[in-house]
């Protein structure tokens, strides 16, 4: 074999390795899956979101619940027998509302016992989703957030609010129309949490909830503690399996061109009592 040879060789292996390292991960993760699914006796559904970066040009793409997201989802909740219980394993910081909207009511009239675990965060859509289950399980640094719909990069709230502080003659038509139609969101998520909490909490307790969820309580990245989503009536543990925080591990972040800032031995580490 000449020189040229190997170095092709090279280029052919090096142009496969991100293909092979995506295969084994794939098959990592369907083993995984299969085994919290015959440990739990459940469907197993994972979403994950990550920050993608393109190839070359080294934007950062973030991921976010969409309607292919929904359509996987409902697919899955199809082909599961409605006796069955459904696991969801939720990484993402939210996204659109017609989405999480049509995974959280599937999941909130399927039949068998609906589990929702968070490892990491689950904000927004996420937290909308989350609403729907019959438990939410998070790991002890785990937070949801609020529900409250954003216009843009705008907070659909915080929209209305500085409306209705000035005079009507003072404000333009295109921040009215944006008034109104914040006004139409708001109410409709309102809702649809009051929906999704039916069953789960007395109507006064719900209504409440979705108020303080959808309304713009908090600012929109406010992180909701297990400890304190509990306190508001939702049905939180922190105990959550071991495969499921090791199946985050079968997600990587993407490689960028600059390391992190963030350095460890991935290793368990136990204290040693021995004298």
């Amino acid at each position: 074999m000449t020189g040229m040879d190997l170095i092709w060789l090279f280029f052919i292996l090096s142009a496969l390795q991100p293909v092979m390292q995506r295969r084994m991960l794939e098959y990592q993760r369907a083993r995984k899956i299969a085994k919290l699914q015959n440990e739990r006796r459940s469907r197993v559904i994972l979403m994950v979101h990550r920050q993608e970066t393109m190839s070359f040009l080294g934007f950062p793409l973030v991921r976010y619940i969409d309607v292919h997201d929904s359509e996987q989802v409902l697919q899955a909740i199809h082909m599961t027998d409605p006796d069955t219980p459904i696991d969801m394993v939720l990484h993402t910081p939210g996204g659109l509302v017609l989405a999480a909207v049509q995974i959280a009511r599937a999941l909130k009239s399927h039949k068998g016992k609906v589990t929702v675990f968070v490892p990491h965060y689950a904000m927004s859509g996420g937290t909308l989703i989350s609403l729907a289950a019959d438990e939410i399980v998070m790991s002890p640094h785990a937070v949801l957030g609020p529900v409250d719909p954003q216009l843009g990069q705008q907070a659909a709230a915080s929209i209305l609010k500085a409306v209705k502080q000035k005079p009507i003659d003072k404000v333009d038509d295109e921040t009215l129309i944006l008034a109104d139609v914040s006004e139409k969101a708001i109410r409709q998520v309102e809702k649809t949490v009051e929906e999704l909490l039916d069953g789960k909490l007395s109507k006064q307790k719900a209504t409440a909830l979705a108020k303080k969820m959808a309304t713009g309580h908090w600012t929109h990245d406010y992180p909701i503690s297990a400890s304190e989503a509990a306190s508001m009536g939702l049905n939180v543990s922190t105990d959550i399996p071991k495969d499921v925080m090791e199946m985050m591990q079968l997600y990587p972040q993407p490689t960028r061109q600059q390391s992190g800032g963030v350095e460890y031995l991935p290793v368990p580490v136990k204290r040693n009592n021995a004298k």
